[in-house]
C-alpha cells in the first residue's frame, strides 16, 4: 500500500519510529522502497553526493525535478518528499507555491521539503493552501551553511534552545506536516518532538524523534568527503565499490574478461562464410 504523510502521523500516534533515507535515482529508490524504508527524500544533498558540489546552494530547480522523477518511479510504496532548492522559496510566496507546484507536477513528488521556521510559515501556509504536503527543516539547514559559518550543531544555548522550539511550534501552526530536525541535541529534539503533533524525522538529533534520516552514501561509506559524528556505517559500499572496480580493470588487462561465457556465439558455417570472403568486403566501395 502506497504510503503517504498521513502514514506517516499514524506512526506518531502508534509510536512506530519511521524510517527515512535520501534517494536520488531510480534503481536506489527501488531497492529502498523493496527494503520498506517509510519514505524516501530527494535531497539537495545531491549537490555534493551526486554533483560534486562544494554544498548544496548550487543545485537547482531542474536538478531536483530531474532527480525527483527518477525516484518517483522507483517508489511503489514508499513516500517520496523533495526538497525545495536555495531561493526558489524566498523571493516569493507566489514564487515559492509555483515552485512547489513544478515538483509535484513535474517532479512527481507526494510532498516538498524547504528548510527555516517562523519566518516561512507564511510561504509554508501558501503551499499548503495549494494542497501541497510540506515538510520543514530546523536546526542544522544546510542552505543557511554561510549564515551559520560551517556545519555546525545548532540550539546548544538557552536561548538558541527556545528559538528552536518556537520555530518548531510556528510551523506546525503553519501546516508542516512533519519537521526535519538536524544536527541538535539530542535532548531538546526530544522536547521538541512531544510539544508537536506532527512527527519529527531526526539527523543528528538523537533517538527521541519519531523517525530518523541519513544520507544514503554516509550510511554505506559511499561518501567520505564528510563523516558527521552522527552517521552510522551500515556497510562498507565504497570499499566493496573500490575493491569491484580494481578486479574489473585487472581482468581486463590480463584477458581475463570477457570469457566464453561472457560472449555471444556464431555458427561454425557463418565463420566460415566471412573467411572465404576474406577482404571482399574491403573492395566493396
Amino acid at each position: 500500500m502506497k504510503k503517504t504523510v498521513t502514514t506517516l502521523q499514524k506512526q506518531k500516534i502508534q509510536g512506530n519510529k519511521i524510517s527515512m533515507l535520501t534517494a536520488y535515482d531510480y534503481t536506489t529508490a527501488r531497492l529502498m522502497d523493496a527494503a520498506g524504508v517509510d519514505a524516501l527524500l530527494v535531497g539537495d544533498s545531491l549537490g555534493m553526493v551526486m554533483l560534486g558540489y562544494e554544498d548544496t546552494l548550487q543545485v537547482t530547480m531542474d536538478d531536483m525535478i530531474h532527480h525527483s522523477r527518477a525516484v518517483r518511479r522507483g517508489a511503489k510504496e514508499a513516500l517520496v518528499v523533495t526538497d525545495m532548492p536555495f531561493l526558489s522559496y524566498h523571493v516569493s510566496v507566489e514564487e515559492a507555491v509555483s515552485n512547489a507546484g513544478r515538483l509535484v507536477k513535474e517532479g512527481l513528488a507526494e510532498a516538498v521539503k524547504l528548510e527555516g521556521g517562523a519566518a516561512f510559515s507564511e510561504v509554508i501556509r501558501a503551499i499548503t493552501r495549494a494542497q501541497i504536503p510540506v515538510v520543514a527543516h530546523l536546526g542544522l539547514t544546510p542552505q543557511s551553511v554561510n549564515a551559520f559559518g560551517g556545519f555546525k550543531v545548532q540550539g546548544k544555548s538557552l536561548a538558541a534552545a527556545e528559538e528552536l522550539i518556537s520555530d518548531a511550534v510556528a510551523v506546525e501552526a503553519a501546516g508542516a506536516v512533519a519537521v526535519v530536525l538536524e544536527g541538535i541535541p539530542a535532548p531538546l529534539a526530544a522536547v521538541i518532538t512531544e510539544r508537536l503533533q506532527i512527527p519529527t524525522i531526526g539527523i543528528g538529533a538523537g533517538a527521541g524523534t519519531d523517525g530518523q534520516v541519513l544520507v544514503y552514501q554516509d550510511m554505506l561509506g559511499l561518501y567520505e568527503e564528510l563523516q558527521p559524528k552522527f552517521v552510522k556505517r551500515f556497510a562498507e559500499a565504497g570499499q566493496l565499490f573500490r575493491e569491484a572496480f580494481v578486479n574489473y580493470r585487472e581482468e581486463i588487462q590480463q584477458g581475463l574478461f570477457p570469457t566464453e561465457n561472457h560472449s555471444y556465439s556464431l555458427a561454425p558455417e557463418v565463420i566460415a562464410a566471412l573467411k572465404e570472403k576474406g577482404d571482399g568486403y574491403a573492395n566493396r566501395n
